[in-house]
């Protein structure tokens, strides 16, 4: 019976409208929710863009009343979602649309939370704490890369004690994911190539998890495929709308299957960095995927073959041990392409700093499903490695 349990997977989703312009249907959907006042969540980076006042007039033309909050930093903040929540309960409001990267959906989902629960979001880190439907949540991703407009995840800075923390609920999975790669126009380079490797992160972890099956491997797969395929493209031809919308919908992919499969170490590890230092997650993915490919290897070497020839390594003929070593070159190599080749220690990262971030790493949930069971050792190592 436990085998039969064991094998059972589920596979959450929003209702989701891909496509050029899909950003325009942001009224209609909080008129669906019998919207009486929106909170509008975004940060200073997407208002610079545009995209904020864009989504204002489409609010203003359907006489639909909204507020909106924009201090969101680039790892999301604690305070920074309570004071979004008091906004939220002060105005009045009772649904949420959030446009930009991973930044301003994570804080309203955070805002969410805490406007019904009305007690702090560190309460909620861990698995399955909500208690209580949140407000709808319309999300408008504006880079190809977080997926937290799929995901059941919401990932939240706690500065006072230099940690990320993550929440991990059906409940955060927006009601519906408006996907426009038209939004991605404004990324410069650095971040469209941190959130293409962050998706490409996403998808390999997703795929050699523990928690993997048929649903989350079949997106991984063409996930993996289509940033492949298009980001380094993407990277040298801004301008071309149909690489931008390939790496988008990879992105998408790449949300559907990590949501539902989780991830591994390269994020345990990623999460602790990023909240030591507030770097860009995407970045510290990089960083460090090519040393947990190594570490993991063995542990799922069918997996990681279908992901060498899925990257279009040729490996027939190829032994194990070489088949890892052609894979970690192609991810070497397609970093650099990017534009990614930095280090930890060139980020202010010491060796004094590796015992800290092992201990929040090994904390994280994203490990549990990670293929190779680790210890703290273990990551303390893939650290110094990647110095």
């Amino acid at each position: 019976m436990s085998n039969a349990v064991s094998s059972l997977r589920k596979f959450v989703s929003p209702e989701i409208i891909f496509g050029s312009g899909a950003r325009k249907m942001a009224a209609n959907y909080a008129n669906t929710f019998g919207a009486k006042r929106v909170l509008l969540v975004s940060d200073p980076g997407v208002v610079a863009a545009g995209w904020v006042q864009e989504i204002e007039e489409i609010l203003q033309s359907a006489q639909m009343p909204y507020e909106t909050f924009t201090s969101v930093s680039p790892n999301p903040r604690v305070e920074e979602v309570m004071r979004g929540a008091e906004l939220y309960r002060e105005k009045g409001c009772n649904v949420i649309i959030a446009i930009g990267g991973g930044s301003p959906m994570d804080c309203a989902k955070g805002i969410g939370i805490v406007a019904t629960h009305g007690r702090s979001i560190l309460e909620f880190e861990g698995i399955d704490k909500i208690q209580v439907p949140i407000p709808p949540l319309i999300f408008i991703p504006t880079t190809a890369g977080t997926s937290a407009d799929v995901s059941q995840f919401a990932i939240i800075s706690d500065q006072e004690n230099r940690v990320k923390f993550s929440i991990v609920s059906k409940s955060v999975v927006p009601d519906v994911a408006l996907i426009d790669p038209d939004t991605t126009r404004t990324m410069d380079a650095f971040l469209t190539a941190c959130t293409g490797v962050d998706a490409l992160v996403h998808a390999i972890e997703a795929f050699v998890s523990t928690g993997s099956g048929a649903l989350t491997d079949m997106h991984a797969l063409d996930a993996i495929r289509l940033i492949n395929n298009h980001l380094v493209l993407l990277v040298e031809q801004p301008e071309d709308s149909h690489l931008r919308e390939q790496v988008m919908l990879g992105s998408m992919k790449a949300g559907l299957a990590f949501s539902n499969a989780i991830l591994g170490a390269v994020h345990a590890m990623s999460h602790s960095l990023g909240g030591y230092l507030d770097l860009p997650h995407g970045l510290c993915n990089a960083m460090l995927l090519e040393h947990v490919i190594d570490f993991n290897y063995t542990s799922a070497e069918d997996r990681f073959r279908v992901v060498a020839d899925t990257l279009g390594i040729d490996t027939r003929g190829l032994s194990s041990p070489q088949i890892k070593k052609r894979l970690m070159n192609h991810v070497i190599c397609f970093k650099r392409q990017v534009g990614l080749y930095q280090k930890l220690g060139e980020q202010g990262v010491h060796l004094t700093d590796i015992p800290y971030l092992s201990d929040n790493a090994i904390k994280d949930p994203c490990i549990l499903t990670n293929p190779r069971k680790s210890n703290h050792r273990d990551l303390a190592s893939l650290y110094e490695e990647a110095l």
